[in-house]
């Protein structure tokens, strides 16, 4: 975090009792911020490292939800048209 004395996004206009206290939230929030475990920040660093999927795979996984996707915009068709399970009245 940038020093927060120094810091520029903090409206000159401010007082100083208000710069303050906003000051001492910032601490605040630094120092109470949650960390996750040890263990989740291992699994995320070695699956972060880890090879990305194969190009065919990616291809895949496209593939699936574009297709999805299209079934999808169909069903709302066909219920805009009047007809299957999500017609209007």
């Amino acid at each position: 975090m940038p020093d927060p004395e120094r810091d520029e996004l903090l409206d000159p206009k401010i007082g100083p009792a208000e710069r303050k206290r906003l000051l001492e939230t910032a601490r605040l929030l630094e120092r109470e911020r949650p960390v996750p475990r040890p263990a989740f920040r291992g699994e995320l660093a070695r699956r972060l490292r880890a090879r990305s999927p194969s190009p065919e795979r990616l291809r895949v996984l496209i593939g699936a939800y574009a297709g999805a996707g299209l079934a999808l915009l169909a069903v709302v068709a066909v219920g805009l048209a009047g007809a299957g399970p999500l017609a209007p009245g």
